[in-house]
């Protein structure tokens, strides 16, 4: 069967399994087999991360020098075959990391699980690193050229050409749940992110009854106002004048973009860590003491080393991404005759993600104090299950009141800065707005390669302009049940991408040792 007729087979499956079932049936991908055992899919996660990191030989340590060097562009060669230099398929795939996960998914992770939550989000990164050398890699070696001249590569071209057409109905899953991905938690989300914060900060100025931020009702429970509206037609023209500009333009975008919203994020993280310095210590043990052996919660409330590892975990997973093979789509592009020297560079992405950018978040929750803002503080300090569930419920506990998610972050930034001013919750502001943009745009070229994998060329633009319509609808729509399903999407493209990595790391490692065999000069222009 050809890969056009088993994508229309695939998307039909997808959308009778919805109609006859519900989006619940998608939730379970994250939380299977139950709410109060390891799911399924960071077992499979870690599992496969572990694996691949004995069988290789700890990569993520030994190669990660030269990495760097090829990132530094030592070894660019401008007539090899490809799209991107090494440098900007990173900032690429980083700009698709990069973002929400490092804002909101640390403080998820702490208001949930406790600062030892940090600590397994390390966890995950170091392992996750080995799944990034091994995807990249494999999506460089097995990788096309399409009838356009771009790259064409990713999980899906792997199974496809390394594993053989008795797999393609593996690559075909994967393709089709990354161009869903693309759509919701990649495009959608980002861009109700945006829009949401813009339309609370207006509306923190003027009001709610402003002409801008007044809410209209068009129909029965949906409810937009004109600075909404607005937001999504601003947000889809930027969005659109890039992504139709291909992968050139993307990276052009990306290797500006990228860069630019980590430092200022960065920075201002540096100062609040610089100016507590005297707190990081503690930080620090609290760190390492709570992922071992957090303290006891209320009877009833929850909590525990599963609880802490957990969220740990699946914020970890979610920030950087290793393992689920969207990254490949990018780092597959770079110009290089040398599968391996990408998946090198592509190790960097996991330490720049979560070991520099999520820890420095962590950070300035834990030394300003802020953690004591999270539902796992009240868990460990009220003194009845019933005076925790009051707290939690009315979200205020001893004269705290409770933050989650980026709010915990702005929080503890306000806090941080206000011994140089009180705007400290507006670098999250702007941080967000980076780094939604930046998501949004890199996610275009992962659909936009999954769907010319099911359908050819002829789908570039047709896909181009529903990705622009998205982003649209989600600056104006709150999208409970597309974020479930994109999450859910996510998952499900991870699979097939694991599976092939384990039947290929034999192969993988038979590459690797190839490559740094031979000795690697830096290049140099005749």
């Amino acid at each position: 069967m050809d890969r056009q007729k088993a994508g229309l087979i695939a998307f039909g499956i997808i959308v009778f399994i919805m109609y006859a079932f519900g989006l619940h049936i998608f939730d379970a991908v994250w939380s299977f087999p139950s709410q109060r055992a390891v799911p399924l899919m960071v077992l499979a996660l870690v599992g496969t991360g572990i694996y691949a990191t004995i069988r290789l030989g700890f990569p993520q340590l030994r190669y990660l020098k030269h990495g760097i060097n090829v990132t530094r562009g030592l070894y660019d060669n401008p007539e090899d075959e490809g799209d991107l230099n090494h440098f900007k398929a990173l900032t690429t795939a980083l700009s698709a990391t990069v973002g929400i996960g490092n804002i909101a998914g640390v403080a998820t992770a702490i208001y949930y699980g406790g600062p030892g939550a940090l600590f397994w989000m390390w966890v995950t990164a170091f392992f996750g690193t080995t799944l990034k050398y091994a995807e990249c890699t494999l999506s460089m070696k097995y990788r096309e050229m399409d009838a356009l001249g771009k790259t064409a590569g990713g999980p899906m071209y792997t199974i496809d050409n390394a594993l053989g057409k008795n797999w393609r109905w593996m690559a075909v899953a994967f393709a089709s749940f990354a161009v869903i991905c693309s759509f919701a938690t990649g495009n959608a989300i980002q861009s109700f992110t945006v829009s949401d914060q813009i339309y609370s900060e207006v509306a923190n100025v003027v009001g709610n009854t402003h002409y801008l931020t007044l809410k209209h009702e068009l129909w029965n429970g949906f409810h937009v106002s004109i600075l909404q509206f607005i937001n999504g037609i601003v947000m889809a023209t930027v969005v659109g004048l890039v992504i139709i500009g291909g992968i050139n333009r993307i990276g052009n975008v990306t290797g500006y973009l990228a860069p630019i919203m980590a430092l200022v994020y960065v920075s201002a993280a540096s100062l609040i860590i610089i100016s507590n310095i005297d707190k990081i210590g503690e930080s620090f043990s609290l760190i390492f003491t709570m992922a071992f052996n957090p303290p006891a919660a209320v009877a009833g409330t929850g909590g525990g080393i599963l609880m802490t590892m957990l969220w740990g975990i699946k914020r970890g997973l979610y920030s950087n991404e290793a393992g689920q093979g969207s990254a490949a789509i990018a780092h597959s592009t770079a110009k290089t005759k040398y599968p391996v020297r990408e998946g090198a560079v592509a190790m960097l992405g996991p330490f720049i993600d979560t070991l520099i950018i999520c820890t420095m978040t962590g950070l300035v929750i834990l030394s300003t104090g802020a953690w004591k803002h999270t539902q796992f503080f009240v868990n460990i300090t009220a003194t009845s299950a019933e005076e925790a569930r009051q707290a939690i419920e009315l979200g205020v506990f001893q004269g705290r009141e409770l933050f989650n998610s980026s709010l915990l972050t702005s929080f503890a930034f306000k806090d941080g800065l206000s011994f140089l001013f009180n705007y400290g919750d507006k670098i999250v502001t702007v941080s967000v707005l980076l780094f939604a943009v930046s998501t949004a745009i890199a996610w275009s070229f992962y659909g936009n390669r999954s769907a010319v994998y099911l359908f050819g060329e002829k789908a570039i633009m047709p896909y181009l302009w529903v990705y622009v319509a998205f982003v649209f609808i989600g600056g104006i729509a709150e999208l409970e049940a597309i974020w479930a399903f994109g999450d859910a999407a996510l998952g499900i493209m991870t699979f097939p991408n694991l599976i092939s990595i384990v039947l290929l790391t034999g192969a993988l490692k038979g590459m690797t040792k190839e490559y740094f065999s031979k000795e690697h000069v830096p290049y140099h222009k005749s």
